[in-house]
């Protein structure tokens, strides 16, 4: 215990030592604020608080659609200088940024070890390069979106055939919308905002997420039907205004680094409780959950093949090579 309380007493005392000026950080999603995502941003801000104190001004936008905004534009709030520190998932970034459609390839990542290794090493490394070279970010981490499972009110999904000229609603990326075309159905790139009105009015069939997100916005109560097809892993990118990144002291950059960091870590972890209770919400609706067979999944990803190799193509054997394939 002493050790703990020398060494905040140190943080704090180096870091106001550092502080030329009173720093403010606006620190924004689009989720409630019970999610792990905002359980995220509150760890971020609360530690800045203990270490800083008066120095820094603290102040948590959780869901900036509750004020009007749609979550796409949390990319240009952040960007702009109205937001310090946002989220948002890579694919809404892919037509600025090419090549984070590479993670959108479907059944890319087969669990999440191999996803955080690679998302945590050298391919998140490149991706946060080739991003921070194309908007005014700095990218600080990756919280965890992960894997995707589709959902329904037509009828069980077995093989790509049960989704013949289903409508379904994709994220911002024409890689995704290519993988739900190859799979038959007939995918819509919207936002957040009118994903949830579509499934609400039930002009969308079909939709794809997370069961913590679907069971965050309500889609469980109008879709029946969810198949664990673990079929992309999406994670979200955190960063930072990089016109006020350069403007703190080095040793607020730093501290920022190792506080995200455990962020992250603690974000993941709840991400992980919330898939567990999140299916036991789904169920609790009278739901159907069915998870796909090998050879079921043998199926998807035969279909879906053709991109693998048309992404090769496009984006060399690099990153690829990046994940060990």
């Amino acid at each position: 215990m002493d050790f703990l309380f020398q060494t905040h007493t140190y943080l704090m005392t180096l870091g106001k030592a550092h502080m030329s000026q009173k720093y403010t950080f606006r620190l924004g999603g689009y989720g409630p604020a019970s999610t792990s995502f905002s359980q995220g941003l509150d760890y971020i801000g609360g530690k800045l608080e203990a270490a800083y104190g008066d120095d820094v001004d603290v102040k948590y936008i959780y869901n900036i659609m509750d004020i009007g905004y749609r979550a796409d534009e949390i990319i240009t709030l952040v960007e702009e200088g109205f937001l310090t520190l946002g989220y948002q998932s890579s694919s809404y970034l892919t037509s600025r940024v090419p090549e984070l459609g590479f993670v959108d390839l479907p059944f890319l990542f087969s669990d999440n070890v191999s996803a955080r290794a690679a998302i945590d090493g050298e391919l998140g490394t490149y991706l946060s390069r080739k991003t921070e070279d194309r908007i005014n970010y700095k990218i600080l981490g990756y919280f965890e979106n992960g894997f995707r499972h589709i959902s329904n009110k037509l009828h069980p999904i077995h093989a790509p055939k049960d989704m013949t000229n289903m409508k379904i609603r994709v994220l911002p990326s024409d890689v995704q919308a290519q993988t739900f075309q190859l799979l038959g159905a007939d995918p819509k790139i919207l936002d957040l905002t009118e994903a949830i009105a579509g499934v609400t009015d039930g002009s969308l069939d079909a939709q794809e997420n997370p069961f913590a997100n679907t069971v965050t916005y309500g889609v469980h109560k109008y879709h029946r039907f969810h198949t664990m097809s673990n079929h992309f892993y999406i994670s979200r990118s955190i960063f930072a205004n990089r016109t006020a990144y350069y403007s703190w002291p080095e040793e607020l950059k730093q501290f920022m680094a190792q506080t995200v960091s455990e962020a992250i870590a603690i974000q993941r972890g709840q991400a992980e409780q919330e898939a567990i209770e999140s299916q036991q919400a789904i169920q609790a609706e009278g739901c159907e959950i069915n998870q796909l067979t090998p050879d079921e999944l043998d199926a998807f990803t035969a279909a879906v093949k053709p991109q693998h190799d048309e992404a090769r193509a496009v984006y060399g054997d690099a990153m690829f090579k990046m994940i060990g394939r």
